[in-house]
């Protein structure tokens, strides 16, 4: 899930931005004490940042300057006005994108997709795979669900694995376990219980206490209701 961080001193704006992104799918947050944006911005660690240039105590530019000392993340400048000036300096203080206010939300929206598929589409190969707000990220054998996570075993991420694959259906004993063990040597199907109810204890941690659910002489499937 992609963070997008607000520095916008409206808070009817920074409000109905976040709001709206959120449907998109972002985790949003936006700047509370004006004194502290690069700290807050920090601390955040987002995937791109919504910059405003007019702000109180120092405008976007110079907290853009600041940001760039330390991280490389996208910034989009917003701003009410549309000169050449503010845009060459908006790209000049290290800004990637710029657009003026007042902005359609929905090209906003396609302005964020398209800076953070450059940025991060050749890091990021289709890195996880998704089911009602989880996130199984393939890349780095993590669970992630409302800003939580979990690191998966090896056996985990294999049961995961065939699980997301399969969504929508049953999906048998056996089969999981020739992907847990695919060589010729006999395992105990109650190996494969031990892994299940450890796999399900890490997801109840997340609040996710339904999301493998057991069809009784069938095999398991990902849970239509979490």
């Amino acid at each position: 899930m992609y963070k997008i961080w607000i520095v916008e001193d409206d808070k009817t704006i920074a409000k109905e931005t976040a709001s709206f992104l959120k449907k998109w799918g972002y985790e949003t947050g936006y700047v509370k004490d004006f004194k502290q944006v690069e700290k807050e911005c920090l601390e955040f660690s987002p995937h791109l940042i919504l910059m405003d240039i007019s702000l109180p105590f120092y405008d976007g530019f110079y907290w853009c300057q600041e940001i760039r000392k330390k991280s490389s993340v996208p910034i989009l400048f917003l701003s009410s006005s549309s000169d050449n000036m503010s845009i060459i300096m908006a790209v000049n203080m290290g800004g990637d994108d710029f657009v003026t206010k007042p902005f359609d939300l929905h090209v906003l929206a396609a302005k964020i997709q398209a800076l953070l598929r450059r940025t991060y589409s050749y890091q990021e190969q289709i890195t996880y795979m998704e089911h009602k707000g989880a996130l199984f990220y393939t890349s780095d054998g993590t669970f992630h669900y409302h800003g939580k996570k979990i690191d998966l075993t090896k056996n985990e991420f294999k049961i995961m694995q065939i699980l997301f694959e399969n969504k929508g259906k049953i999906v048998k004993r056996e089969e999981i376990m020739v992907r847990l063990w695919d060589d010729d040597c006999f395992v105990d199907d109650n190996t494969l219980t031990v892994n299940m109810t450890r796999l399900r204890k890490k997801l109840e941690e997340i609040s996710l206490e339904n999301f493998i659910q057991t069809k009784k002489g069938q095999g398991y499937r990902i849970g239509e209701e979490h």
